[in-house]
């Protein structure tokens, strides 16, 4: 669940407004939208969020106004592969699971739940979140009860059971780290008989693509407005104050104006950390690479012609920098588009650094020819 979708319903409930939260938890074939996706639905019909357009959505907008009616927490089914769907032009031929929420306002446990959840989540913290998502018939008031696992050990709510809660801190560990919800279901015997049927959603932190993107010039532009337009965090850094103002790129969430090189020495980095190198000249792309190279990043690109690559990347391997290291960069960087203008270099760029977010299926460009 991601911070803006956690405000949105912590506002609602200041506000006295019941909603009902559709979470897709299990698909099978092709589906429009993986496991994670997330549509909110309040009693006017507004909506936010989606689990991918279509006849599929509308039928569970459908279900949710039933829900927010009933005030009664559900699972759907949705077959993407029946006449309707076909009727609009769909091509997904597979099925979701979909679990609908109903989010009381009155609801004050669940509320300090998302308080905590999205104090870690605003300083990117580690984070999970579980809730159950089935139970038996004589336990139904304790669906969607949600808890969340929060960093040095710490807890925000329970599962209504002393046993559910339990077994959601056994299973915590193997989800802490993973990229993707997960849906287990228990056995009697795991709950020590005392529950038949226990569905339990592991979901962790949203997590976005932190973009440090070196050199404020003309691809820095278009870049940080697609970014923002994906939800993504971007850092320019120029060295002239000139290229290097808010004014320049208002859709940053920083904007720094230091020498490149005094500032990377202190950065900090992680596997959300993508570091685009589209700097004024060979020096400043040298020095830059040469003090990010080693960093624990999720991607490093770096602009360029092949013979400036092949120089950079030669002095690097001079230096004592492994070949190993050296060709994990993509350079030249983004994908191969065609691009010419500043604004198709950003698209390919970003295009590139979704791809690897995604773990698409990617074929690097590389120019740098590894020495016998």
């Amino acid at each position: 669940m991601d911070s803006e979708l956690i405000k949105t319903l912590l506002s609602l409930r200041e506000a006295g407004e019941d909603a009902a939260l559709a979470t897709v938890i299990r698909v099978t074939g092709s589906t429009p939208r993986n496991a994670g996706a997330k549509m909110l639905v309040l009693k006017d019909g507004r909506v936010y969020g989606t689990i991918g357009g279509g006849c599929g959505e509308a039928e569970v907008k459908r279900e949710a106004l039933d829900v927010l009616n009933l005030k009664v927490s559900k699972k759907h089914r949705l077959d993407l592969t029946n006449d309707v769907a076909a009727g609009e032009g769909m091509v997904c031929g597979g099925t979701m699971e979909v679990f609908i929420d109903f989010l009381s306002c009155e609801d004050n446990e669940s509320r300090l739940v998302l308080l905590a959840y999205l104090a870690s989540l605003q300083k990117k913290e580690p984070l999970l979140l579980v809730t159950i998502t089935d139970i038996d018939e004589g336990k139904k008031q304790l669906l969607g009860r949600k808890m969340a696992f929060l960093p040095a050990d710490n807890e925000a709510g329970e599962l209504g059971a002393l046993e559910i809660t339990e077994q959601a801190r056994i299973l915590a560990g193997q989800f802490r780290t993973a990229r993707e919800p997960g849906l287990i279901t228990l056995t009697a015997e795991a709950t020590q008989n005392k529950i038949e049927k226990l569905e339990l959603l592991f979901e962790q932190g949203i997590v976005t693509p932190q973009i440090l993107i070196l050199g404020g010039g003309h691809i820095a532009g278009p870049l940080v407005k697609m970014a923002a337009i994906l939800g993504y965090n971007t850092t320019v850094v120029d060295d002239r104050p000139s290229f290097a103002n808010m004014a320049r790129f208002p859709e940053a969430g920083q904007v720094i104006c230091t020498g490149f090189e005094y500032y990377l020495k202190t950065l900090e980095t992680g596997d959300d950390t993508f570091i685009v190198i589209i700097t004024r000249g060979h020096t400043h792309d040298l020095g830059c690479l040469r003090e990010v190279i080693n960093k624990p990043v999720a991607y490093i690109g770096m602009i360029g012609s092949r013979r400036k690559i092949m120089g950079v990347m030669t002095q690097l391997e001079s230096e004592g920098i492994s070949i190993e290291r050296l060709k994990e960069v993509f350079a030249p960087i983004g994908l191969d588009i065609g691009a010419e203008t500043p604004e198709e270099i950003a698209l390919s760029i970003l295009a590139e650094i979704v791809n690897v977010w995604r773990e698409g299926k990617l074929i690097k460009n590389k120019f740098f020819k590894v020495k016998n």
